[in-house]
């Protein structure tokens, strides 16, 4: 279930992250063309996190398109405490990630790609992995894949017909279980 997209101008306190800056050169008659494409992610810390790419002959007007297109591409990811509510995995193009809640503590355990959308989506403690290709552009759109499919725990219960109570006591059973 892919989230809806949020209006950027009501979040005041978006901060950039620039992922990756990319020197593409276009062989044209006279010799070669520069330019720059970048990989932007913007987020509040709060629970809102987007991504966007930049092209541009200049470094800074590649990153300002980039965070303009970031802005354009904000959604709400659901956390429990400073956590993801439940374990994901899913891809872009030949990448692949799997996102795993974890203890308060822990911190981000991730890489490159994914550690930059996890954090400024305000997501303390994660373990990740990513499998396939390590292409930043492709890990990153990843990564916000994977928490644009997450679901709160309110609303996992409601399609289950459960209360959240009920439905921390099953997690909880099968935690124990697993430990035996």
């Amino acid at each position: 279930m892919a989230q809806t997209r949020i209006n950027a101008d009501e979040l005041p306190d978006l901060e950039e992250r620039v992922v990756q800056i990319n020197r593409v050169s276009k062989v044209v008659k006279g010799g070669r063309r520069f330019s720059f494409s970048t990989v932007v992610v913007v987020g509040d810390g709060k629970g809102h996190v987007g991504i966007g790419m930049g092209k541009a002959g200049e470094v800074p007007e590649a990153i300002r398109k980039g965070v303009e297109a970031a802005k354009k591409n904000v959604i709400r990811v659901p956390l429990a405490g400073t956590t993801i509510p439940h374990e994901i995995e899913t891809g872009y193009s030949a990448s692949k990630v799997r996102l795993m809640p974890a203890a308060p503590g822990t911190g981000v355990i991730a890489g490159r790609g994914v550690r930059p959308v996890v954090e400024a989506a305000g997501i303390k403690d994660v373990l990740s992995k990513r499998y396939g290709s390590n292409n930043p552009i492709n890990v990153v759109k990843a990564a916000f894949q994977a928490l644009s499919e997450l679901t709160s725990l309110e609303e996992q219960a409601r399609q289950r017909g459960m209360t959240t109570r009920e439905l921390n006591m099953r997690r909880s059973r099968r935690v124990r279980e697993a430990q035996e």
